[in-house]
């Protein structure tokens, strides 16, 4: 059990020296441009170091692990090392290792859910919706809470769609300020020009925008809970105000100086080497 353990903005994020690597094992690879090699689910990546670091860490964009510099378990991994397994880890224990990776697949689910959940709160609901926010907060948290076995028969499913609609419902509010935009909840945006498409206020939850230029495009107010911006390029963007936005997506994103991200969101290193984006396409977002 993880009694008296109180996620904090800080514990919603990865603290990879407190876990066990347990992305770096749990899951499958594939040979892609994210991922320069196949691993099977519950070996260890070649990588891996006997302390659980990664030994190309600061070579990962370089060595063809791009997908690795995005991910982030949103502070899963070191709850269950640390929490639901009290510091005993998969090596020393081998018996307990494919629970704990099932475990950890379970517990970034609820993770993530706390993060939105914190995120929705901040962004101020109606007294009533902020009361059923915080009642998912605390019931996420309990689930959280739970032992293996519990959090291994929890239908983690069921839960997060009931949260999802709660969530939905704190984004559209939030949309509305100013006039919501338009719907584009799960659209297929792969490599599309956006750039002169009004997103300021859109629903792109969900949405694929894998390589859209989005450049110089105002996204305040857009709602991009999951949404997938692998490679999209946001040189010149207003992404200070987009809802739901998550570092892990700015990450996967190309961006310059000129792109405003919402201030609690670190501009990605990897992006000081990018030219900036030109001052028209910068001009044509903010005019729209």
């Amino acid at each position: 059990m993880s009694e008296g353990w109180r996620p904090t903005s800080g514990e919603l994020r990865a603290d990879c020296a407190r876990c066990f690597g347990l992305c770096c094992v749990a899951p499958a690879f594939a040979a892609s441009a994210d991922f320069a090699l196949d691993k099977p689910a519950g070996q260890p990546c070649r990588n891996l170091r006997a302390d659980f670091g990664c030994a190309i860490h600061a070579e990962l964009r370089d060595r063809g692990f791009p997908g690795c510099t995005v991910f982030d378990c949103f502070g899963a991994g070191q709850r269950v090392a640390q929490a639901t397994y009290g510091g005993r880890d998969w090596r020393d224990e081998p018996g307990n290792a494919r629970q704990m990776f099932d475990v950890f697949a379970v517990m970034r689910q609820l993770h993530e859910l706390l993060w939105y959940l914190t995120e929705a709160l901040g962004l101020g609901p109606p007294a009533e919706l902020c009361a059923e926010l915080a009642a998912a907060l605390g019931e996420t948290e309990r689930l959280a809470g739970g032992d293996p076995e519990t959090l291994l028969a929890l239908d983690v499913d069921a839960h997060r769609a009931t949260v999802n609609v709660l969530l939905s419902r704190t984004a559209d509010l939030a949309r509305a300020r100013g006039g919501a935009g338009t719907d584009l909840r799960g659209a297929a945006l792969i490599g599309r020009d956006l750039r002169r498409t009004t997103l300021r206020g859109a629903n792109l939850r969900g949405a694929l925008l894998v390589g859209a230029d989005l450049r110089g495009v105002d996204l305040a107010r857009a709602d991009l809970t999951g949404a997938d911006l692998r490679g999209a390029d946001v040189r010149g963007a207003d992404l200070s105000d987009a809802l739901f936005l998550h570092r892990s997506q700015v990450d996967a994103a190309r961006g310059d100086l000129r792109t405003r991200l919402p201030g609690p969101i670190i501009r990605p290193a990897h992006w000081s080497h990018l030219p900036l984006a030109p001052a028209s396409a910068a001009r044509r977002g903010r005019r729209r």
